[in-house]
């Protein structure tokens, strides 16, 4: 499916292919891949088979030895070349997103895709400073030093919801360390993986050291279980569902291999008696309905102190008035699965007695002319009998609680199983800090939505939103191991 200049054109009849030792590889078996956003297939893509995925394993550990005696300033410059092609080609990887996603352009072209770019420059610049140590020993005449090294091949799993942000960082790190990748992109969002494949190796990156593959659903286990368990493999590396990451950490526990984990979440944004109310309202739509909710780190509780309840609601209905009016499309969602589970969340919190803010007809926010649409909501009342109340939601809502106390929002946002974002909006600094410090979550924002994530700051969850961190020189360590070497000195005639 490339044209004459490399790049994909993604016309109907065209076949995505797939990277493996450095080439594109088209398979025999395909399946469809459909636009959210218009409900037709836009293409197919190539789905790798388990020869397929062995073969991307096998190419990885042939390229390791070279790949892991490069030079930093080698590396370094693939990855700025790298970083370079995807912004020259940012029209391309955003409309890529767009229809495999249906993320709104303004996210994908002004977010996404240069977040992505700069945490390709970002870790260039960092990966010269990967450094051992030269500890003092114990005995007399002996000396040590402790080297970092590569781990081998890691396996990363990306999924579709931000595939150039989390894709890139499921394999640049490794990468940037010594490492070689098998990528395992979602079936959802194929040409977006594709294209990463296509810029790092248009960038230089020998063949071999990333090796980018999707499949079909009904693969999947066969496919991961197969990577996982391959003795080539050193460490995985997952970004998606709790649910899926357990099997996967089990998975990887039983061949007693590492895992890097960036799972769920149930994000809460804490608006104390002090906030900015303007500021906190809008930062609070963004956070729940950016992407129609579809990203881990989204808003889905807002703990309001009740003395502000009432100014705060009426700022963030009109807030999101504003960006999603009810004469506008409403916002699209992957798959009609994700439409389905979040109607049923919300059908069943009214069931126990929730009201609807946001629309106040509960009609409205079923979309019914799309099964991928869904308009935003905005519900009180939730009780911890009610399934939203502990569950990723990942859809357009958010819960809205009266909370008495800063202390009273802090027990609110802890009780759940997730932990990887939050919000405290406050105009009192050194407060803020202290109910952030109480929050048990991998990241809070102070005034701004829980929505964040910068290459220079450390990235993830704590409890079921997983351990292990991605982003800057975090990330880089995810990658090595040390090695202790201890020597005898010599003597000076």
């Amino acid at each position: 499916m490339a044209t004459s200049n490399g790049t994909a054109n993604g016309t109907s009849g065209d076949t995505l292919p797939i990277w493996i030792n450095g080439k594109e590889h088209t398979t025999s078996t395909t399946f469809p891949v459909n636009s959210p956003s218009t409900s037709q297939i836009i293409y197919h893509s190539s789905s790798a088979s388990l020869k397929d995925a062995l073969s991307a394993v096998d190419a990885a550990e042939a390229a390791f030895p070279a790949w892991s005696k490069t030079k930093p300033i080698f590396r370094r410059n693939i990855f700025l070349r790298a970083a370079d092609l995807l912004e020259q080609r940012l029209e391309e990887a955003a409309r890529a997103q767009i229809e495999e996603t249906g993320i709104p352009e303004g996210i994908s072209k002004g977010f996404m895709v240069p977040t992505a770019v700069e945490g390709l420059r970002d870790t260039a610049g960092r990966i010269a400073g990967i450094m051992g140590a030269i500890p003092t020993a114990q005995a007399d005449g002996t000396g040590a030093v402790v080297w970092k090294e590569p781990l081998g091949v890691n396996f990363g799993l990306a999924p579709w919801n931000a595939p150039f942000i989390l894709g890139i960082r499921a394999c640049m790190y490794a990468i940037a360390a010594g490492n070689t990748c098998v990528l395992k992109g979602s079936e959802l969002s194929p040409k977006c993986f594709w294209i990463i494949g296509d810029v790092f190796h248009k960038a230089g990156l020998p063949a071999g050291v990333l090796n980018v593959i999707v499949h079909r659903p009904e693969d999947a286990a066969e496919i991961t279980t197969a990577i996982i368990n391959h003795k080539a493999v050193k460490k995985i590396n997952f970004t998606g569902s709790t649910a899926i990451g357990r099997i996967i950490s089990e998975q990887a526990g039983k061949a007693l291999k590492p895992v890097l984990m960036e799972l769920g979440g149930k994000a809460s944004a804490i608006v104390l008696d002090d906030a900015d109310i303007e500021l906190a309202a809008n930062e609070c739509a963004a956070g729940a309905y950016m992407h129609a909710g579809q990203i881990c780190m989204s808003t889905e509780r807002i703990l309001a102190h009740q003395s502000v309840l009432q100014p705060f609601t009426s700022a963030l209905q009109s807030a999101l008035a504003k960006v999603y009016p009810a004469s506008s499309t409403a916002p699209t969602l992957v798959s009609s699965i994700g439409k389905k589970k979040n109607a049923s969340l919300l059908d069943d919190a009214k069931s126990h007695g929730a009201q609807f803010l946001y629309p106040s007809d509960t009609s409205e926010h079923v979309d019914e002319t799309s099964t991928y649409r869904m308009r935003p909501i905005i519900i009180s009342g939730v009780t911890k009998e009610m399934q939203i109340y502990h569950t990723e939601s990942f859809g357009p809502s958010v819960s809205l609680f009266p909370i008495g106390s800063a202390a009273e929002g802090i027990k609110i946002a802890n009780d759940t199983q997730y932990g990887l974002s939050a919000s405290v909006f406050s105009k009192d600094l050194a407060r803020a800090m202290a109910v952030a410090k109480e929050i048990e979550s991998g990241a809070v924002h102070i005034n701004g939505m829980s929505v964040h994530d910068e290459p220079g700051l450390p990235h993830g969850g704590v409890k079921e939103s997983g351990w292990g961190r991605f982003n800057a020189d975090w990330g880089l360590e995810e990658f090595v191991r040390t090695k202790t070497v201890t020597y005898r000195e010599g003597k000076v005639d």
